[in-house]
């Protein structure tokens, strides 16, 4: 596999209600194709096709006696999007 770029990166402590409210927003503009990430007046636009990948994580990390746990919700497409399934001409 090549290279990994990261474009665009954030994190921050939210409660519940405010991830909820970010993910339904995020979810709005998933299904409009397109969406802006912004961060610190910087602005990173995607464009986002019709059909993507689409992988969720459960994850546990466990260091000394303390445990972390993660989920991911990932999204996934090659550049110029899947190309079409088999069809009859």
């Amino acid at each position: 596999m090549g290279e990994e770029v990261v474009i665009f990166s954030s994190e921050e402590r939210a409660d519940r209600q405010r991830v909820c409210a970010f993910l339904r927003d995020l979810a709005d503009r998933i299904e409009q194709g397109n969406l802006v990430l912004t961060k610190s007046g910087e602005e990173t636009p995607v464009d986002i096709p019709d059909a993507v990948e689409l992988e969720v994580k459960f994850e546990e990390e466990t260091e000394g006696t303390s445990r972390e746990f993660s989920l991911e919700v990932e999204l996934e497409w090659p550049e110029g999007g899947f190309s079409g399934g088999v069809g009859l001409g």
